[in-house]
């Protein structure tokens, strides 16, 4: 049996550590394990002061990722006490090499956050991004503005909680590890860049598709950057956005599954006997589901005969629009199987009487 140096062990769970401190797998952040979490009263609330918490943060992620090399050795000196591991005469040029660097870039980033600090933050990149955004307004003002609209429910917001794209009223965002950059809507335009495409996605069984995006601001002082995201959270973008987003390279974008759903779903629902109201009926109202389009749909067994088949006929004033009721449909079917939805039946969403696409009606 091979027997493995402490040396050894030790490397392997530092290494460990090291990638659930760099790189937190969701298990780490569901226990609330993550140096975010343990250090949460400092660095405040997210929700309600969105600059200054995204100052603090990228200061902690510089020091602990620059503490890392330095601890490794610290560490390592514990873990094997008979190696001398600071008798500096007796140690070869590389160990020495690494401990001197390691140790010059902890004290060089603590020198460097320490000079974010002064000023009440006013030398950290963040603040100094939003002072050139300001119109000769401080840079607190602006911040101030961010803050507001971020504490927004209507805010665009997705990505993993390291690298997030958040669009507001009037900002578009990126946080990632070390910042966050910021331009003003009113000063950029969006460029679709390119398309990946992944056969295989944890978030679903299916194949994703991600799209690149650079936001170049027409403020000289604001770098260009870029944004990634879901190629289904594409049009929740388009919606947020007060400008548009140029398509210059004819990049396909795939449609979502429920896209696709929805296009089926509607031509079936144009194809079925339209519901014609009763004379002096009340106008429909609102759809309850979105609140915006007029309730068109009303549900009529059509499949089959009255007494026959598992759909039943349901008594419903109509409430839904075409939309919600296909979205509620698709929500209704096994997620696993697509290609059964077309066939399938759901519940109505207000009595949980069953039906098909064959019983969609259109109002006209």
């Amino acid at each position: 049996m091979v027997q493995m140096s402490s040396e050894f062990i030790y490397s392997l769970i530092y290494i460990l550590i090291c990638v659930c401190v760099v790189i937190p797998p969701t298990e780490v952040r569901s226990a609330g394990l993550t140096i975010y979490n343990l250090l949460s009263v400092w660095l405040g609330s997210e929700e309600m002061s969105f600059i200054q918490y995204h100052i603090k943060k990228t200061t902690l992620t510089a020091i602990v990722h620059s503490v890392l090399p330095l601890a490794y050795y610290i560490g390592l000196s514990i873990a094997a006490p008979n190696q001398q591991w600071f008798q500096f005469d007796e140690l070869s040029i590389w160990i020495l090499l690494y401990l001197g660097v390691s140790t010059t870039v902890f004290l060089s980033t603590l020198t460097l956050c320490y000079w974010w600090s002064k000023n009440n933050w006013g030398n950290h990149p963040i603040a100094k991004a939003l002072h050139h955004q300001g119109n000769n307004r401080a840079w607190t003002d602006v911040a101030a503005r961010i803050n507001m609209e971020f504490r927004r429910v209507d805010k665009f917001a997705t990505g993993p909680p390291d690298v997030r794209v958040i669009v507001t009223d009037s900002w578009v965002m990126k946080t990632w590890a070390y910042g966050v950059n910021v331009a003003h809507q009113a000063d950029c335009h969006l460029n679709l860049l390119r398309t990946e495409e992944h056969a295989l996605s944890p978030e679903s069984r299916a194949g994703v598709q991600y799209l690149a995006i650079q936001v170049i601001s027409a403020n000289q002082y604001i770098k260009p950057f870029e944004i990634r995201l879901f190629s289904s959270d594409y049009k929740d973008l388009r919606d947020k956005l007060t400008v548009p987003v140029v398509n210059a390279r004819n990049v396909v974008i795939q449609q979502t599954l429920t896209d696709r759903f929805l296009d089926a779903f509607s031509h079936q629902v144009q194809t079925n006997p339209p519901f014609v109201p009763q004379l002096g009926s009340p106008a429909p109202e609102n759809c309850i589901g979105c609140l915006l389009s007029p309730a068109n749909i009303k549900l009529v067994k059509f499949c089959e005969e009255s007494q026959r088949g598992d759909c039943v006929q349901c008594f419903c004033r109509p409430m839904w629009c075409m939309d919600c009721m296909c979205k509620w449909f698709a929500s209704r079917q096994d997620q696993g199987r697509p290609e059964s939805w077309l066939g399938s039946r759901a519940p109505c969403p207000t009595c949980r009487s069953k039906f098909c696409m064959l019983d969609v009606c259109l109002i006209p």
